[in-house]
């Protein structure tokens, strides 16, 4: 059987390998990508960030701002 200029029964040799290597790179990584990003995304509001009604509720704890204050603020952010 003849084989191609680049070798190989495909015709590919050399760079069918390397399109399967940088194929195989690319889909790890944005497999890894995605993976990190299904992951910050749950994280983040999951409890990892405080709520602006706990940041509240903290700064009413600590004398910060008084009992008015604190529900006007709570009434501006629709709580």
């Amino acid at each position: 059987m003849m084989h191609g200029y680049w070798g190989g029964p495909m015709g590919f040799g050399w760079a069918g390998g390397l399109f399967m290597a940088v194929f195989w790179i690319l889909l790890i990584v944005g497999l890894a990508w995605l993976v990190r990003y299904l992951v910050g995304f749950r994280t983040c509001y999951t409890g990892r960030h405080e709520i602006p009604l706990e940041i509240l509720r903290n700064r009413y704890a600590k004398g910060e701002i008084d009992k008015k204050e604190f529900e006007e603020k709570k009434k501006d952010l629709g709580l």
